[in-house]
This record gives C-alpha cells, structure tokens and sequence, in this order.
C-alpha cells in the first residue's frame, strides 16, 4: 500500500513488452471488490478491446457488482461482474454495461490505446 495511505493502492499495469502504466485502486470506492483484486495479485490476462475507447483484460476473479455505474471518464478503471474483467477507459465513456469504478490509470493513458489481439496485461502491486 502507498505510504500514508489506507485507501489508495498503487499498482504497476503492464501491456508485456510495450508499455508499464501507473494504477491506482481506491477502497472507498468499492472497498469488497478493491479488496479481492489485491489479494489476488499479481493478476494476468488477455488484452481485449471493447469499442474503440475500452481496453479489458480477462480475470478468474469472483466478485459481485458494487456501487455500478454507466458513466466513466478518461483513466477511470472499472471491474465488469459479468465477466470478471477488468476495464480501462480512454475516452469518456457510457458502456453497455454497468461496471464498478474501482481506480484510475495515473501514467501513460495513451499507451492504452495501442492494445493489440494476443497482448497480456499485467497488475503487481508497486515496488515489487
């Protein structure tokens, strides 16, 4: 966790081979599903795109909906229930779905967009 704070979790998010972006979970937001991801780090997945302002990555993760919503802003990340994935925004957007806001991406957004089929994301906790 990130010195003098019991809220905010910082992360490190990797698209293997390309680029490493800086992530912050926040408790508060979602404090359950918040806490399933960290105990269940490091996390690994594909990369998907969903649209063209949405990058997701597969998860085996089993946690519920928690405080959804349908508007999210650049660099928001969000946890989608339905298929455990979790999501990255680059554009202010309004999904199909209803998602929980869980964080944001705090480094290197744009590197977001150049997720290609067959690339891995990552998740470790910072400083590891």
């Amino acid at each position: 966790m990130s010195a003098g704070s019991v809220s905010k979790v910082d992360l490190v998010l990797s698209l293997k081979g390309k680029a490493l972006l800086n992530l912050e979970l926040k408790r508060h937001l979602a404090p359950k599903t918040v806490g399933v991801i960290i105990r269940s780090l490091p996390l690994e997945g594909n990369a998907h795109m969903m649209g063209v302002s949405i990058a997701f990555m597969d998860t085996n993760l089993n946690a519920g909906g928690e405080k959804l919503r349908t508007q999210f802003k650049k660099g928001d990340v969000g946890f989608m229930a339905s298929n455990s994935s979790i999501c990255f925004f680059f554009e202010d957007v309004s999904p199909a779905k209803s998602m929980t806001l869980i964080g944001k991406i705090t480094s290197n957004l744009d590197a977001v967009k150049e997720v290609k089929p067959g690339d891995i994301f990552s998740i470790i906790q910072a400083g590891t």
